[in-house]
């Protein structure tokens, strides 16, 4: 409706202008005088010829009395034809003064045709002008409509797209109910929900599964231990060297099956190689962009990036910070402090928010898969985030380093400069 209404109103003032340029085009151009008033004023000079002394000015007319001889008697105001000739020039009109049926003096009447005309224009471009200046604000204001109804929901969503493509469920997508595509941004938002949803399924699932694989495993251990203990105290005692070798044998296939149990309960852990890391030379002006992005309830003041060429994936580093910024706004819900510098080898980046930290003997374990510390009580979450992040830091030769600092969690990212050596690690 709005979008109509300014449409609308941008027609409305083009035509007014047509219209008033074609008015313009039919108006004719005239030097006619107001006769009547010419006619008086010729009059009232003859009357009060010769005594022009003390003479008042006659009606609104501009006009100039000159003797026979070409000298000037009398003018209403200077800058007028004081001459036949320059009279002649304007165009003036140009009367004969009798006076007792005697030619006394010539009367030029100013012809202010050029003074009207010019008033006209000056009218004509003022109401132009200020046609124009409301048709460009109609138009600015309908491109700054289509600007946030229209582009700027498509770029949300675009980059709504790349944290999806990352991995990052937990971010929603806002919306504006009397958006146009108000709509059709929700239906992305449930798919978002969605597969949410069925991320935490999956977690779960994974979960239960080592959970499983660490009961049968311990379960599993305790008769094989049994095995092995027995199977040595035989040994001991064995009487002869075929016995002996029986039960060495014995004792090898228990530890066989020992190690084939351990890598059954790390198996799960190597799912995590399927990600596949790209890393490349990029700008870090395109690193400071991700982070803006990445920060998207604005709890950080974001640094200036030095100017430097960094060694990372852009996606894979996108998802990184993604995961940063939601641990941050999902467990502490506080300020971000961002911290950058830059040394020979690496650019690094710290974040810090004022949520406390965690305890010392948690610390160690939030990279690892499924651990989570104690604030995150009844907080939806898998514990993969840090995880994941250190795995992709890993991969681009980076490091990801977790600490407590003076306010709360703090998690320095170290990022391999283009052309150092350890790119080649």
């Amino acid at each position: 409706m709005t979008t109509r209404r300014l449409m609308l109103v941008g027609v409305l003032i083009a035509l007014l202008e047509i219209g008033t340029l074609w008015l313009y085009a039919q108006d004719s151009y005239t030097t006619a005088q107001d006769s009547v008033a010419v006619n008086e004023l010729h009059h009232r000079i003859a009357q009060n010829w010769p005594i022009l002394q003390d003479h008042e000015p006659i009606g609104e007319l501009d006009y100039v009395v000159l003797d026979m001889q070409g000298h000037l008697l009398y003018q209403t105001r200077a800058g007028l034809s004081e001459s036949i000739h320059a009279a002649i020039v304007h165009r003036d009109t140009i009367l004969d003064v009798y006076a007792q049926d005697e030619l006394v003096a010539k009367l030029i009447i100013d012809n202010d045709s050029g003074i009207q005309r010019q008033r006209q224009k000056e009218a004509l471009l003022l109401g132009l002008g200020f046609m124009i200046f409301v048709q460009a604000l109609v138009w600015c204001s309908a491109i700054f409509y289509l600007r946030q109804r229209i582009l700027l929901p498509f770029q949300r969503l675009k980059e709504f797209a790349m944290r999806v493509a990352g991995g990052n469920l937990d971010v929603p997508l806002h919306m504006d109910r009397t958006n146009l595509f108000g709509a059709f941004t929700e239906s992305f938002d449930l798919m978002r929900s969605e597969l949410k949803q069925a991320r935490l399924a999956e977690a779960k699932a994974n979960a239960e599964k080592k959970e499983l694989i660490a009961k049968l495993s311990h379960d599993m251990k305790t008769p094989i231990a049994s095995i092995k203990a027995t199977a040595e105290v035989g040994l001991a005692l064995a009487p002869d060297a075929k016995r002996q070798e029986q039960l060495t044998g014995i004792l090898a296939k228990a530890d066989q099956m020992d190690a084939l149990i351990t890598n059954l309960f790390t198996a799960s852990l190597e799912e995590l190689n399927q990600l596949s890391v790209t890393p490349q030379d990029m700008d870090s002006m395109v690193l400071a962009q991700i982070l803006k992005q990445c920060d998207y309830l604005k709890r950080a003041q974001i640094p200036e990036l030095p100017q430097c060429i960094i060694y990372a994936d852009p996606l894979r580093i996108r998802q990184v910070f993604d995961n940063l910024f939601t641990n941050s706004y999902k467990y502490a819900d506080t300020s971000i402090h961002l911290d950058v510098h830059c040394d020979n080898q690496w650019l690094w980046i710290t974040l810090e928010d004022e949520g406390g930290g965690v305890s010392a003997a948690e610390l160690p374990f939030l990279t690892h898969q499924y651990q989570r510390g104690t604030n995150a009580a009844g907080i939806a979450g898998a514990g993969l985030g840090l995880y994941i992040s250190t795995y992709l830091m890993k991969e681009m030769k980076g490091e990801l380093l977790v600490e407590n600092g003076k306010q709360g969690l703090r998690i320095t990212v170290k990022i391999a400069l283009s052309g150092s050596d350890l790119r080649n690690v």
